[in-house]
């Protein structure tokens, strides 16, 4: 097993930072008037995914802690809805959020195995 000393070593920390900015880069497009709009509520929702995981790891990962596993997923969802919004809006193309977009896809295909694993590992009986 592999033991990881500080939750910057953990690889979905080190993408939803690549989320992050990805999420910057891709928003400094948009139109003036939605600085305080949809820019502002992504720009959230990218930066909740790596603080939430390492608030988790801070935690220890317990029981009641994988929750912040679970918000990091929900802010990556979120993320993904206002990508699509932004995208029904003709404030970006399709070709400028496929980076983004499969980056996404991936990070939830990680946090859900890492939140079953940790689960797992919480909620074994033990003795």
């Amino acid at each position: 097993m592999v033991d990881f000393e500080t939750y910057k070593d953990l690889k979905i920390w080190q993408k939803g930072i690549v989320i992050v900015k990805l999420t910057y880069a891709l928003t400094k497009a948009f139109p003036e008037e939605e600085k305080f709009g949809l820019v502002s509520q992504m720009r959230r929702s990218a930066v909740s995914i790596p603080s939430n995981i390492a608030e988790g790891w801070g935690r220890n990962y317990t029981k009641n802690d994988i929750q912040f596993l679970k918000i990091a997923r929900g802010s990556l969802l979120e993320l993904e809805t206002q990508l699509i919004i932004a995208l029904e809006l003709d404030f970006i193309s399709a070709d400028a959020v496929v980076q983004l977009s499969d980056t996404i896809t991936e990070e939830n295909k990680m946090l859900n195995a890492f939140i079953r694993s940790i689960e797992r590992k919480v909620l074994l009986p033990t003795g």
